[in-house]
């Protein structure tokens, strides 16, 4: 059965794959043909490549390899659908045939409109949301807290450390009480965030910081990630229960250890406000049905780029945004960082400041 979904999902792949290079060859001017379609070929085969050798090679060709191979990925998906309505306009009378054949216009305008995305995209992820939230209580507090919680930082190959240190200051910025991050902390490869070092930026952070695993840090070297985040100074809380200043901080295993702890076992006793920290936000009854007063998940990343952020809106029962389940909310982050190629389209990088005070 398994083995049946993966052939077909390759023979799609593989289909889409065919029918990108076939139109490049047709919309390539002849002499020029075999250079499009080969640029474009080397550009997919750099991303299989570097996942293959990219822990072996040196720092600097591994980061450039990752890069580049992934953004083929957003090339490739934008190319496919330039082409797909392009096909559907000439069917329509809408678009002459001739500017998709042998048209050096033709070419040039589906390459201009690829770069433009791409170049926009990259912008979109480099900028960093700053989402607000404020929670009222009647469960007793020291005082009002401010906690920044982010998501998904895949920290590696392409979130360097000169990155990490921007987001960093973002969050001592908000001189939070309390930092909490909600999984995928590591990318997919523990070389260079150890070889980097890149535990010294996370002791830079100015307030306590606890975190959950996600199914990234299951990917990369389970044994080794827990590790890093315990010489970085961070908290892991897998499967257990943090209290601190009034706040009962729950951190559930990810969900891809098939054993983990039940959530109303963990949450049974509390009696302060309790925070879940659940990497993948399946089943959000769960929390309501356990009494906790706030959730907040990643994984998600709406998708990344449009129109991904449809299926994910689908598939959740929130993707991304603030919820609400009788008297627990939700915040379903798009994630601070990001896997793969640094683009965003449709969606953004974030971290939410939530404010949490006493009734008046």
């Amino acid at each position: 059965m398994r083995a049946g979904v993966l052939i077909s999902i390759s023979a799609l792949i593989l289909a889409l794959v065919g029918y990108v290079c076939w139109h490049l060859w047709r919309i390539t001017p002849p002499g020029w043909k075999l250079a499009s379609v080969g640029v474009f070929v080397l550009w997919m085969a750099s991303l299989f490549v570097g996942f293959a050798v990219n822990d072996k090679l040196p720092m600097p060709a591994a980061t450039v390899m990752y890069e580049v191979g992934n953004t083929w990925l957003i090339a490739f998906l934008y190319l496919m659908l330039i082409f797909f309505v392009a096909d559907i306009a000439s069917l329509c009378h809408l678009l002459p045939k001739v500017y998709l054949k042998d048209s050096l216009v033709g070419l040039g305008t589906v390459m201009g409109l690829v770069a433009v995305i791409l170049t926009l995209g990259g912008f979109q992820y480099h900028h960093k949301y700053r989402e607000e939230m404020t929670i009222v209580t009647d469960k007793p507090l020291e005082k009002p807290l401010t906690v920044v919680l982010a998501s998904d930082l895949h920290i590696g190959y392409h979130n360097r450390k000169p990155e990490l240190a921007r987001w960093v200051n973002l969050i001592n910025a908000e001189k939070p009480d309390l930092i909490l991050f909600g999984g995928d902390v590591i990318d997919l490869s523990l070389r260079p965030v150890m070889e980097g070092n890149f535990q010294e930026e996370f002791h830079r952070l100015e307030a306590p910081v606890m975190t959950v695993l996600g199914n990234h840090e299951f990917y990369s070297n389970l044994e080794l990630a827990q590790q890093f985040l315990n010489d970085a100074g961070i908290v892991l809380l897998k499967d257990s229960v943090a209290h601190f200043k009034g706040l009962d901080i729950i951190g559930r295993d990810d969900r891809t250890n098939r054993k983990r702890a039940d959530l109303a076992s963990l949450a049974q006793g509390l009696d302060g406000f309790t925070i879940l920290l659940d990497h993948q936000p399946y089943h959000l009854e769960e929390a309501e049905q356990a009494g906790i007063d706030f959730q907040f998940s990643g994984h998600t990343h709406r998708g990344q780029v449009w129109p991904f952020s449809w299926v994910t809106d689908a598939m959740y029962e929130k993707a991304w945004g603030h919820h609400r389940r009788g008297n627990t909310q939700y915040y379903v982050s798009s994630g601070l960082g990001i896997w793969g190629p640094k683009i965003r389209i449709g969606t953004r990088s974030e971290y939410l400041v939530l404010h949490i005070g006493p009734k008046q």
